[in-house]
Protein backbone atom coordinates (compact mmCIF):
# COMPACT_ATOMS: atom_id res chain seq x y z
CA UNK A 1 0.00 0.00 0.00
CA UNK A 2 1.38 3.23 -1.10
CA UNK A 3 1.91 5.64 1.95
CA UNK A 4 0.23 9.15 1.20
CA UNK A 5 2.49 12.13 0.21
CA UNK A 6 3.49 15.10 2.15
CA UNK A 7 0.78 17.05 0.31
CA UNK A 8 -1.92 14.58 0.71
CA UNK A 9 -1.37 14.20 4.34
CA UNK A 10 -1.71 18.15 4.72
CA UNK A 11 -4.36 18.25 2.64
CA UNK A 12 -6.03 15.96 5.25
CA UNK A 13 -5.08 17.19 8.29
CA UNK A 14 -6.23 21.16 6.80
CA UNK A 15 -9.61 19.34 5.58
CA UNK A 16 -10.43 17.79 9.73
CA UNK A 17 -9.70 21.16 10.93
CA UNK A 18 -12.12 22.99 9.09
CA UNK A 19 -14.39 20.31 9.74
CA UNK A 20 -13.63 20.50 13.29
CA UNK A 21 -13.87 23.93 13.92
CA UNK A 22 -16.55 25.04 11.36
CA UNK A 23 -20.27 25.81 13.14
CA UNK A 24 -22.94 27.15 11.15
CA UNK A 25 -22.92 30.61 11.28
CA UNK A 26 -26.33 31.28 12.25
CA UNK A 27 -26.02 28.65 15.31
CA UNK A 28 -22.68 30.24 16.12
CA UNK A 29 -24.33 33.98 16.63
CA UNK A 30 -27.85 32.87 18.41
CA UNK A 31 -25.60 30.85 21.11
CA UNK A 32 -22.95 33.95 21.57
CA UNK A 33 -26.25 36.27 21.52
CA UNK A 34 -27.79 34.21 24.01
CA UNK A 35 -25.18 33.86 26.63
CA UNK A 36 -24.73 37.40 26.17
CA UNK A 37 -28.04 38.10 27.04
CA UNK A 38 -28.28 35.73 29.39
CA UNK A 39 -25.42 37.22 30.99
CA UNK A 40 -26.68 40.84 31.48
CA UNK A 41 -30.21 39.99 32.28
CA UNK A 42 -29.75 37.64 34.94
CA UNK A 43 -29.24 38.47 38.17
CA UNK A 44 -27.50 37.79 40.94
CA UNK A 45 -29.99 36.20 43.39
CA UNK A 46 -27.81 35.89 46.75
CA UNK A 47 -28.10 39.86 47.75
CA UNK A 48 -31.80 39.74 46.99
CA UNK A 49 -32.26 36.58 49.09
CA UNK A 50 -30.20 38.17 52.18
CA UNK A 51 -32.23 41.48 52.17
CA UNK A 52 -35.81 39.47 51.85
CA UNK A 53 -34.27 37.20 55.08
CA UNK A 54 -34.53 40.77 56.61
CA UNK A 55 -31.20 38.88 58.46
CA UNK A 56 -28.24 41.69 58.74
CA UNK A 57 -25.64 38.54 59.30
CA UNK A 58 -26.70 37.37 55.71
CA UNK A 59 -26.17 40.50 54.08
CA UNK A 60 -22.83 41.33 55.66
CA UNK A 61 -22.15 37.30 54.79
CA UNK A 62 -23.07 38.06 51.11
CA UNK A 63 -21.51 41.49 50.68
CA UNK A 64 -18.09 39.96 52.83
CA UNK A 65 -17.70 37.36 50.30
CA UNK A 66 -17.60 39.17 47.35
CA UNK A 67 -20.96 37.34 45.77
CA UNK A 68 -23.20 40.47 45.29
CA UNK A 69 -22.24 44.36 45.05
CA UNK A 70 -23.87 46.79 47.29
CA UNK A 71 -25.10 48.21 44.04
CA UNK A 72 -26.67 45.43 42.52
CA UNK A 73 -29.75 46.31 41.48
CA UNK A 74 -33.15 44.69 42.76
CA UNK A 75 -35.76 44.62 40.01
CA UNK A 76 -35.71 48.35 38.42
CA UNK A 77 -33.90 49.67 41.89
CA UNK A 78 -30.64 49.62 43.75
CA UNK A 79 -30.61 47.34 46.77
CA UNK A 80 -30.72 50.07 49.01
CA UNK A 81 -33.70 52.09 47.48
CA UNK A 82 -35.30 48.47 47.31
CA UNK A 83 -34.14 47.55 51.37
CA UNK A 84 -36.02 51.69 52.47
CA UNK A 85 -39.17 51.34 50.94
CA UNK A 86 -39.58 47.38 52.27
CA UNK A 87 -42.02 48.01 54.44
CA UNK A 88 -42.11 44.40 55.74
CA UNK A 89 -38.69 44.19 56.53
CA UNK A 90 -38.30 44.83 60.34
CA UNK A 91 -34.22 45.18 60.26
CA UNK A 92 -34.51 47.69 57.50
CA UNK A 93 -32.78 50.23 59.79
CA UNK A 94 -29.66 47.77 60.08
CA UNK A 95 -29.93 46.06 56.36
CA UNK A 96 -29.40 50.00 54.97
CA UNK A 97 -26.74 50.91 57.20
CA UNK A 98 -24.79 47.44 56.48
CA UNK A 99 -25.10 48.30 52.43
CA UNK A 100 -23.97 51.93 53.02
CA UNK A 101 -21.23 50.50 54.78
CA UNK A 102 -20.13 47.99 52.43
CA UNK A 103 -20.15 51.31 49.52
CA UNK A 104 -23.72 51.16 48.59
CA UNK A 105 -24.19 54.50 46.27
CA UNK A 106 -26.65 57.23 48.30
CA UNK A 107 -26.58 58.77 44.75
CA UNK A 108 -29.17 56.15 43.90
CA UNK A 109 -31.77 57.60 45.93
CA UNK A 110 -31.66 61.40 44.57
CA UNK A 111 -33.43 59.37 41.37
CA UNK A 112 -36.01 57.55 43.12
CA UNK A 113 -36.56 60.91 45.25
CA UNK A 114 -37.28 62.86 42.34
CA UNK A 115 -39.84 60.23 40.81
CA UNK A 116 -41.73 60.91 44.21
CA UNK A 117 -40.77 57.29 45.76
CA UNK A 118 -37.65 57.36 48.19
CA UNK A 119 -39.09 61.65 48.96
CA UNK A 120 -41.37 59.77 50.56
CA UNK A 121 -39.22 57.10 52.40
CA UNK A 122 -36.75 59.86 53.53
CA UNK A 123 -39.47 61.70 54.85
CA UNK A 124 -40.59 59.36 57.18
CA UNK A 125 -43.61 58.01 55.62
CA UNK A 126 -42.49 54.85 54.21
CA UNK A 127 -40.71 53.78 57.47
CA UNK A 128 -40.99 54.96 60.87
CA UNK A 129 -40.67 58.32 61.44
CA UNK A 130 -38.39 58.21 64.32
CA UNK A 131 -35.66 56.74 62.09
CA UNK A 132 -36.09 59.36 59.51
CA UNK A 133 -32.81 61.48 61.50
CA UNK A 134 -30.98 58.58 61.64
CA UNK A 135 -31.11 57.90 57.53
CA UNK A 136 -30.76 61.24 56.61
CA UNK A 137 -27.04 61.25 58.81
CA UNK A 138 -25.94 58.32 57.40
CA UNK A 139 -26.80 59.22 53.98
CA UNK A 140 -25.03 61.94 54.60
CA UNK A 141 -21.92 60.55 55.56
CA UNK A 142 -22.14 57.91 52.66
CA UNK A 143 -21.80 60.79 50.64
CA UNK A 144 -19.01 62.42 52.05
CA UNK A 145 -15.39 62.28 50.76
CA UNK A 146 -13.90 61.04 53.45
CA UNK A 147 -16.26 58.57 54.53
CA UNK A 148 -15.44 57.06 51.05
CA UNK A 149 -11.47 57.60 51.26
CA UNK A 150 -11.39 55.78 54.57
CA UNK A 151 -12.25 52.84 53.55
CA UNK A 152 -9.86 52.31 50.58
CA UNK A 153 -7.13 52.47 53.26
CA UNK A 154 -8.13 48.82 54.08
CA UNK A 155 -9.49 47.64 50.61
CA UNK A 156 -7.18 44.01 49.91
CA UNK A 157 -6.53 43.76 53.34
CA UNK A 158 -7.13 41.31 55.95
CA UNK A 159 -8.81 44.13 57.71
CA UNK A 160 -11.61 45.22 55.11
CA UNK A 161 -14.71 43.50 57.03
CA UNK A 162 -13.83 46.26 59.24
CA UNK A 163 -15.75 48.50 57.05
CA UNK A 164 -18.52 47.87 58.64
CA UNK A 165 -17.89 49.94 61.59
CA UNK A 166 -18.49 53.01 59.50
CA UNK A 167 -22.29 53.27 60.00
CA UNK A 168 -22.03 50.28 62.94
CA UNK A 169 -20.77 53.53 64.96
CA UNK A 170 -22.61 56.84 65.24
CA UNK A 171 -19.75 59.54 65.12
CA UNK A 172 -16.42 59.39 65.01
CA UNK A 173 -15.91 59.36 61.78
CA UNK A 174 -11.95 60.84 62.47
CA UNK A 175 -11.11 58.27 64.88
CA UNK A 176 -12.54 55.63 62.16
CA UNK A 177 -10.75 57.51 59.68
CA UNK A 178 -7.05 57.18 61.24
CA UNK A 179 -7.89 53.74 62.80
CA UNK A 180 -8.18 52.34 58.99
CA UNK A 181 -4.80 54.37 58.38
CA UNK A 182 -3.70 52.58 60.65
CA UNK A 183 -4.71 49.21 59.85
CA UNK A 184 -3.85 49.90 55.99
CA UNK A 185 -0.12 50.66 56.87
CA UNK A 186 0.17 47.55 59.70
CA UNK A 187 -1.40 44.94 56.44
CA UNK A 188 1.71 46.26 54.11
CA UNK A 189 4.30 45.17 56.47
CA UNK A 190 6.11 41.76 55.41
CA UNK A 191 6.91 40.43 59.21
CA UNK A 192 4.05 40.78 61.78
CA UNK A 193 4.48 43.32 64.19
CA UNK A 194 2.05 43.67 67.27
CA UNK A 195 -0.60 46.56 66.84
CA UNK A 196 -1.63 48.36 69.60
CA UNK A 197 -4.11 50.81 70.20
CA UNK A 198 -5.60 53.00 72.84
CA UNK A 199 -9.05 54.89 72.21
CA UNK A 200 -9.44 57.86 74.88
CA UNK A 201 -12.14 59.79 75.58
CA UNK A 202 -15.40 60.71 77.48
CA UNK A 203 -17.46 57.68 79.16
CA UNK A 204 -20.79 57.00 76.45
CA UNK A 205 -18.55 57.88 73.14
CA UNK A 206 -18.35 54.87 71.47
CA UNK A 207 -14.61 53.43 72.77
CA UNK A 208 -15.70 50.05 73.98
CA UNK A 209 -18.41 49.27 71.56
CA UNK A 210 -16.05 50.02 68.35
CA UNK A 211 -13.23 48.38 71.06
CA UNK A 212 -15.60 45.07 71.23
CA UNK A 213 -16.99 44.91 67.70
CA UNK A 214 -13.52 44.75 66.42
CA UNK A 215 -12.96 41.00 66.49
CA UNK A 216 -16.74 40.42 65.74
CA UNK A 217 -16.51 41.39 62.02
CA UNK A 218 -13.07 40.49 61.51
CA UNK A 219 -14.35 37.04 62.84
CA UNK A 220 -11.93 36.02 64.79
CA UNK A 221 -11.47 35.08 68.83
CA UNK A 222 -11.37 38.09 71.07
CA UNK A 223 -10.72 38.28 75.04
CA UNK A 224 -11.59 41.14 76.95
CA UNK A 225 -10.39 42.08 80.33
CA UNK A 226 -12.10 43.97 82.95
CA UNK A 227 -8.70 46.18 84.18
CA UNK A 228 -10.50 47.56 87.33
CA UNK A 229 -10.58 44.18 88.57
CA UNK A 230 -6.35 43.79 88.07
CA UNK A 231 -4.93 44.26 91.24
CA UNK A 232 -1.39 42.18 90.50
CA UNK A 233 0.25 40.97 87.29
CA UNK A 234 -0.89 37.37 87.95
CA UNK A 235 -4.53 39.14 87.76
CA UNK A 236 -4.44 40.44 84.43
CA UNK A 237 -3.23 36.89 82.90
CA UNK A 238 -5.32 34.82 84.99
CA UNK A 239 -8.39 37.36 84.32
CA UNK A 240 -11.29 35.36 81.93
CA UNK A 241 -13.27 37.05 79.36
CA UNK A 242 -16.57 39.43 79.72
CA UNK A 243 -17.54 40.50 76.54
CA UNK A 244 -21.12 40.84 74.67
CA UNK A 245 -20.10 39.19 70.98
CA UNK A 246 -17.81 36.27 72.59
CA UNK A 247 -18.90 32.84 73.56
CA UNK A 248 -18.72 32.02 77.15
CA UNK A 249 -15.44 30.48 77.91
CA UNK A 250 -13.57 29.62 81.27
CA UNK A 251 -10.25 30.14 79.76
CA UNK A 252 -7.58 32.95 81.06
CA UNK A 253 -5.79 35.22 79.01
CA UNK A 254 -2.52 33.26 79.26
CA UNK A 255 -4.74 30.19 77.87
CA UNK A 256 -6.30 32.40 75.07
CA UNK A 257 -3.03 33.41 74.23
CA UNK A 258 -1.54 30.12 73.89
CA UNK A 259 -4.78 28.53 71.75
CA UNK A 260 -4.00 31.44 69.56
CA UNK A 261 -0.55 31.36 68.83
CA UNK A 262 0.97 33.51 65.57
CA UNK A 263 -2.94 33.39 64.72
CA UNK A 264 -4.82 37.09 64.17
CA UNK A 265 -6.80 37.68 67.24
CA UNK A 266 -7.80 40.69 70.14
CA UNK A 267 -7.14 41.26 73.26
CA UNK A 268 -9.12 44.55 74.46
CA UNK A 269 -8.30 45.90 77.50
CA UNK A 270 -11.39 47.78 78.98
CA UNK A 271 -11.19 50.61 81.44
CA UNK A 272 -7.02 50.42 81.29
CA UNK A 273 -6.06 52.95 83.55
CA UNK A 274 -8.42 52.14 86.43
CA UNK A 275 -6.14 49.05 87.19
CA UNK A 276 -5.05 49.15 90.28
CA UNK A 277 -1.21 49.98 90.40
CA UNK A 278 -0.12 50.69 86.60
CA UNK A 279 3.11 48.13 87.14
CA UNK A 280 1.08 45.55 86.89
CA UNK A 281 0.59 47.05 83.10
CA UNK A 282 4.90 46.39 82.87
CA UNK A 283 4.05 42.54 81.90
CA UNK A 284 3.01 43.84 78.52
CA UNK A 285 6.13 45.57 77.40
CA UNK A 286 7.69 42.48 75.97
CA UNK A 287 4.34 41.50 74.21
CA UNK A 288 3.80 44.83 72.86
CA UNK A 289 7.64 45.50 71.71
CA UNK A 290 8.80 42.12 70.92
CA UNK A 291 5.40 40.32 69.65
CA UNK A 292 6.19 37.47 72.55
CA UNK A 293 4.47 35.96 75.91
CA UNK A 294 6.25 33.96 78.35
CA UNK A 295 3.77 31.52 79.11
CA UNK A 296 6.52 29.77 81.52
CA UNK A 297 7.71 26.57 79.84
CA UNK A 298 7.99 28.65 76.19
CA UNK A 299 7.66 31.72 74.91
CA UNK A 300 4.49 32.27 72.76
CA UNK A 301 4.16 34.18 69.18
CA UNK A 302 1.80 36.95 69.53
CA UNK A 303 2.82 39.07 66.82
CA UNK A 304 -1.08 39.24 65.43
CA UNK A 305 -2.49 39.98 68.46
CA UNK A 306 -4.56 43.43 68.18
CA UNK A 307 -4.19 44.53 71.71
CA UNK A 308 -7.21 47.47 71.89
CA UNK A 309 -7.04 49.38 75.34
CA UNK A 310 -9.90 52.05 76.78
CA UNK A 311 -9.65 54.72 78.44
CA UNK A 312 -10.50 57.99 79.80
CA UNK A 313 -7.78 59.61 80.41
CA UNK A 314 -7.29 63.24 78.66
CA UNK A 315 -11.61 63.38 78.89
CA UNK A 316 -11.12 67.20 79.67
CA UNK A 317 -7.85 68.01 77.19
CA UNK A 318 -10.46 66.64 74.59
CA UNK A 319 -13.43 68.49 75.93
CA UNK A 320 -11.77 71.58 76.78
CA UNK A 321 -10.13 71.32 72.58
CA UNK A 322 -13.71 70.87 71.38
CA UNK A 323 -15.43 73.67 72.80
CA UNK A 324 -12.33 76.13 72.03
CA UNK A 325 -12.64 74.34 68.52
CA UNK A 326 -16.50 74.82 67.78
CA UNK A 327 -17.28 77.94 69.79
CA UNK A 328 -20.97 78.17 70.20
CA UNK A 329 -21.53 75.89 66.76
CA UNK A 330 -22.04 73.15 68.32
CA UNK A 331 -22.54 71.29 64.68
CA UNK A 332 -18.98 71.64 63.03
CA UNK A 333 -17.67 68.38 62.71
CA UNK A 334 -14.13 67.94 63.14
CA UNK A 335 -11.53 68.47 60.51
CA UNK A 336 -8.45 66.12 59.36
CA UNK A 337 -6.05 68.42 60.58
CA UNK A 338 -7.83 69.27 63.63
CA UNK A 339 -8.16 65.57 64.84
CA UNK A 340 -4.08 65.09 64.29
CA UNK A 341 -3.49 68.19 66.07
CA UNK A 342 -5.40 66.52 69.11
CA UNK A 343 -3.47 63.17 68.78
CA UNK A 344 -0.62 65.03 69.73
CA UNK A 345 -1.61 66.83 72.36
CA UNK A 346 -3.19 64.15 74.34
CA UNK A 347 -0.08 61.16 73.57
CA UNK A 348 2.03 63.16 76.52
CA UNK A 349 -0.86 63.28 78.71
CA UNK A 350 -1.49 59.51 78.54
CA UNK A 351 2.58 59.29 78.97
CA UNK A 352 2.56 61.19 82.03
CA UNK A 353 -0.06 58.71 83.20
CA UNK A 354 0.49 55.16 82.32
CA UNK A 355 4.57 56.03 81.65
CA UNK A 356 6.96 56.29 78.49
CA UNK A 357 7.68 52.98 78.42
CA UNK A 358 4.30 51.53 78.13
CA UNK A 359 3.07 54.64 75.90
CA UNK A 360 6.65 53.96 73.74
CA UNK A 361 5.10 50.65 72.21
CA UNK A 362 1.95 52.00 71.41
CA UNK A 363 0.80 51.98 68.09
CA UNK A 364 -1.63 55.04 68.15
CA UNK A 365 -3.99 56.59 70.22
CA UNK A 366 -7.56 57.78 68.96
CA UNK A 367 -9.34 60.85 70.84
CA UNK A 368 -13.01 60.02 71.01
CA UNK A 369 -14.81 63.77 70.38
CA UNK A 370 -18.05 64.82 71.63
CA UNK A 371 -20.88 64.43 69.59
CA UNK A 372 -22.03 66.64 67.37
CA UNK A 373 -25.72 68.33 66.96
CA UNK A 374 -26.43 66.00 63.59
CA UNK A 375 -24.84 62.94 65.39
CA UNK A 376 -27.36 63.80 68.87
CA UNK A 377 -30.16 63.64 66.59
CA UNK A 378 -29.11 60.63 64.89
CA UNK A 379 -28.26 58.74 68.19
CA UNK A 380 -31.66 59.58 69.86
CA UNK A 381 -33.09 58.55 66.60
CA UNK A 382 -31.97 55.23 66.74
CA UNK A 383 -32.41 55.21 70.48
CA UNK A 384 -36.24 55.47 70.00
CA UNK A 385 -36.15 53.07 67.19
CA UNK A 386 -35.01 50.60 69.76
CA UNK A 387 -37.70 51.28 72.65
CA UNK A 388 -40.44 51.06 70.12
CA UNK A 389 -39.52 47.52 69.27
CA UNK A 390 -42.35 45.16 69.63
CA UNK A 391 -44.64 48.05 69.97
CA UNK A 392 -44.78 49.63 66.49
CA UNK A 393 -47.31 48.79 64.38
CA UNK A 394 -45.67 48.69 60.89
CA UNK A 395 -45.98 52.56 60.66
CA UNK A 396 -43.65 53.74 63.77
CA UNK A 397 -44.09 54.06 67.19
CA UNK A 398 -44.64 58.21 66.85
CA UNK A 399 -47.74 59.52 65.00
CA UNK A 400 -45.82 61.83 62.64
CA UNK A 401 -42.32 63.16 61.94
CA UNK A 402 -43.14 66.22 63.72
CA UNK A 403 -43.90 64.49 67.34
CA UNK A 404 -40.43 62.44 66.88
CA UNK A 405 -38.11 65.38 66.29
CA UNK A 406 -40.23 67.59 69.36
CA UNK A 407 -39.72 64.42 71.40
CA UNK A 408 -35.57 64.04 70.57
CA UNK A 409 -35.40 67.71 70.60
CA UNK A 410 -36.88 67.56 74.41
CA UNK A 411 -33.93 64.76 74.98
CA UNK A 412 -31.43 66.52 73.64
CA UNK A 413 -31.40 69.22 75.65
CA UNK A 414 -30.77 67.18 78.78
CA UNK A 415 -27.96 65.85 76.49
CA UNK A 416 -24.75 65.49 79.12
CA UNK A 417 -21.42 65.37 76.83
CA UNK A 418 -19.58 64.09 80.09
CA UNK A 419 -21.77 61.11 79.67
CA UNK A 420 -22.37 60.84 76.06
CA UNK A 421 -24.49 58.13 74.56
CA UNK A 422 -25.58 56.87 77.75
CA UNK A 423 -27.31 60.29 78.72
CA UNK A 424 -29.21 60.65 75.62
CA UNK A 425 -30.28 57.30 76.24
CA UNK A 426 -31.77 58.18 79.70
CA UNK A 427 -33.48 61.42 78.37
CA UNK A 428 -35.05 59.93 75.10
CA UNK A 429 -36.76 56.60 77.88
CA UNK A 430 -37.89 59.19 79.84
CA UNK A 431 -39.52 61.27 77.07
CA UNK A 432 -40.59 58.01 75.26
CA UNK A 433 -42.70 56.70 78.64
CA UNK A 434 -44.36 59.85 78.92
CA UNK A 435 -45.56 59.38 75.34
CA UNK A 436 -46.47 56.06 75.31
Amino acid sequence: MTSPTPACRNSRRASQRSSTLSVPRSTSVASTSRSHVTSISTPRPTLLFAIASDDVSQVRRVLEAGDASPNDQVGPQSALAFTLMNEQLKQKDKIARTLLAYGADPSSLDASEEEGGMGSAIGGLRFAPELDNLFRYCIAMAKAAHTRQAAAYIQGSDFRSLTGLRFDLIGQDRALEQLFRVLGMHAQQSTPNPLVMLYCGPSGSGKSHLARKFGYLLDVPTHTVNMTTMQSTHDLWQSHSMGPYEEPSKRTLAEFLIDNEGKRCVVVLDELEKCENERNLWSLLAPWELGEFDAGSRHIDVRKVVWIGTSNIGTDLISEYDVSRVGADADLPMSRQEYVELMALLRPRISARLGASIMSRVTTVLPFVPFTRAEQFAIASEVLAGLGKGYSTGQGIIASKEAGEKLIEQALAEYVPAEGFRSLQRAVSTHWLDVF
